[in-house]
Parts: structure tokens; sequence; C-alpha cells
């Protein structure tokens, strides 16, 4: 059974006229006739009643044009949605991002996306870039913004780089300053209470790291936090943290913001999919906004 012979028995029926029922649906006469035929054969029954200028129903014919109405109706619901969906009306992106990108990075880049396409849905998954990295593998998200390189290589993924960070240190204004100048050398830190991030997050990683370079052990006056609750406690004066500058940028109310002195500490954001599957429509949307931001 073929969905143009149910097309072409649907016109029959309702015009009761083979000429008129051709005109209809854009085809010769003999066409559709044949069609029909097909049809009937293949159901092994006749469908129509044929009399000169009185073309009625069967039993069969009864019974199989409310399904067919069905049928086509149902595929012409399945063409608009995909339409939908090609046409970012409607569908939905599932985006993973560290904490501290959904602080600074993406609220203005989504607040865009959703002015311009009211009918995708955003799913955000926070996490560390490990994390992040097994929903992608596993198919849970269909972009992740993470920090390079990859806590392990990864071939089934692809990245492209998206922009590099410098970070910087925050203390309460009411807080000695670190240091003794406009900025603040990683050395500096040593002696000083830092507010630390919990295990699996980058930014932990890349300051312990940083701190055991210039030969000592960070001393923490909490930890276990993430980029909201850390820039509270920094707040309330219990230490100084290490955070990206447009975090610090954005939610520095209540903060002094100390640049780091040259070289500095920097991380890579990149954007990153299954190499294997292609993201869906409305996801590669949202990766060009965040390349052309």
């Amino acid at each position: 059974m073929q969905f143009q012979q149910l097309q072409y028995f649907v016109a029959v029926a309702e015009t009761r006229h083979f000429t008129r029922a051709a005109d209809l649906v854009h085809v010769a006469q003999p066409s559709l006739s044949q069609q029909i035929k097909a049809l009937e054969r293949e159901l092994g029954a006749d469908l129509f009643l044929r009399a000169r200028g009185n073309i009625t129903l069967t039993d069969a014919g009864e019974a199989l044009l409310p399904l067919a109405r069905r049928i086509l109706a149902d595929a012409d619901t399945a063409r608009h949605e995909v339409l939908e969906l090609v046409q970012l009306r409607s569908g939905r992106i599932r985006l993973g991002a560290t904490p501290s990108l959904c602080t600074g990075l993406l609220p203005d880049v989504l607040r865009a996306f959703h002015d311009r396409y009211p009918g995708i849905r955003l799913l955000i998954e926070e996490g560390g870039s490990h994390d992040l990295v097994r929903e992608l593998a596993r198919g849970a998200l269909d972009l992740a913004l993470v920090v390079l390189p990859l806590p392990t290589p990864s071939p089934a993924l692809t990245t492209v780089e998206l922009l590099r960070e410098d970070l910087v240190v925050v203390s309460s204004p009411e807080a000695p300053v670190p240091g003794r100048g406009r900025t603040v050398r990683i050395s500096d830190l040593e002696g000083e209470r830092l507010v630390m991030f919990r295990h699996g997050y980058d930014l932990r990683e890349l300051t312990v790291a940083a701190c055991r370079a210039e030969g000592f052990e960070p001393d923490f006056a909490v930890e276990g936090g993430e980029m909201d609750a850390v820039l509270g406690f920094v707040r309330a004066g219990l230490g100084v943290a290490v955070v990206p500058r447009m975090v610090a940028t954005k939610s520095g109310r209540g903060l002094r913001v100390i640049p780091l002195a040259r070289p500095g500490l920097h991380r890579t954001i990149a954007l990153a999919h299954r190499s294997d599957v292609a993201p869906p429509r409305a996801a590669r949307e949202l990766q060009r906004m965040l390349l052309e931001r």
C-alpha cells in the first residue's frame, strides 16, 4: 500500500468522480484509475461501486476511508513538525557548561538566542569538564562548553576554541590586599587563606597546580563550593579566590578585583560535540552565535 494510493482513494471518495479527483490531485485520470485498481488488488477488495455517473463506496471503502484520512493527516502533521524544526520554530538544545560560564558567558548569548528563536527550549546542565565530556560521549548533550585541555583525550569529540580568558583574584574590599601592588603574583597567595571550589572543578585544579608550581601548597579557608557560594564566602571576608575575569566583572559588586601579574593565569574555553553525530539544526545555530559573539 502506497501513500500516493491513499491520497487518490480519498480524493475519489470525496468527489465521487474519477476525473474530478484526478484534477484535485494533479494527475492524469488513467494514472489515478490504475493506482486505485492496484490498491484494490493489494487489499483484495473493491473499494468503489462503479456505475456511469454514480460512484459509491463499498463496505470495504467505507472501512478504509477514516483510516486513510487519519494516515494522511498524520503524515501532514509529521511534515509540519519537521518543517518547524528545520525553520527553528520548535525543538530543544541540551547544552552543558561549567558553572563559571553559566554565570559569565552564557546569559547574554542565551538571551539573544531566545529572542531570535523563542520556540526552542534550552536545557542547561552545569558540571566540570570531565563530567560534561562523559555526558557528550553518551549522547546526553548536544553541545558543551569545556575547558581545554580536556581532562582525558577524547578522539570521539570535536572541539572548537571559543575564547582565552584571564583569571583574576577577588577579595573582600575590607580585607588586606594580597601582594604589594596593583597586581598579584601567584607567589603572593602563599600564606593567604583561599576559598576553594569543590573537587572536579576546573578552576580548583588550575589554581592548585599554579601554587604548586611556585613551590607551596595552598591554604584553604573554605572548600567545596560552586561559583556563587565561593563569591559569597569571599564577600563575607573568609578568604580570597581565583576566578575568571568575566565572572568577576559580572558579579563584582561587593568584591575587590585584582589582576594577576604577568604571565598570569588563563584558561581556554572550547565548544565540544560528538564527532560521529552532527548537532541538531538549533544547536548548530547556537554554536554559530557563540562563535560570532
